[in-house]
């Protein structure tokens, strides 16, 4: 089961990472966007797809076309763990190879998008500290990996709740023999 949870949270990891990377390069200069984060979690969605095929592989071909809620939803936990791992260091090498400093400028749209909004200037005031306060924290790498595991793991949970669900019925997309 160690080689599947590996194997599968490795090409997870690779399907959501990469595509991080690249965004991130290229679009170093640029804030970021709402469709980007959009884009981020369709990517993330389609990357655990793995759970999903994980676990019925699992069930048809290694148990017989029986598996529990629990052995399910472990190997999805820990496909979401390895791939969410893979997406902090796929974040962490773009932060470094672009030299961006996400903080700053995601506190730096936010704020631009509260004047806009036209708050007022002492709830502006309240707000810039606040966002201020957060770039600071997001520099240090051990307030910013957390932050980044906790965008994606939820997702991974998710999904392996539904499919531990879905696939625990051994009548739910059975293994067609020939």
């Amino acid at each position: 089961m160690f080689k599947t949870i590996l194997k599968y949270g490795v090409i997870a990891g690779l399907i959501v990472g990469i595509p991080l990377s690249v965004m991130c390069v290229a679009m170093k200069d640029e804030p970021p966007a709402t469709w980007g984060m959009v884009v981020g979690y369709l990517t993330m969605l389609i990357a655990f797809t793995t759970i999903f095929i994980a676990i019925k592989r699992q069930r048809d071909i290694e148990r017989g076309g029986v598996i529990r809620f629990w052995p399910a939803l472990g190997i999805g936990l820990g496909i979401s763990f390895v791939a969410s791992i893979i997406y902090v260091l796929a974040w962490e090498a773009a932060l470094a190879i672009t030299q961006v400093d996400f903080g700053a400028t995601y506190t730096n749209l936010l704020i631009e998008q509260e004047k806009a909004k036209g708050v007022s200037a002492e709830a502006l005031e309240k707000f810039t500290a606040e966002m201020r306060e957060f770039a600071i924290q997001y520099a240090n790498p051990m307030f910013r990996m957390p932050m980044t595991f906790a965008e994606i793991f939820p997702v991974g949970v998710l999904v392996s709740l539904i499919s531990a669900a879905l696939l625990r019925n051994s009548g739910f997309l059975p293994l067609r023999r020939s």
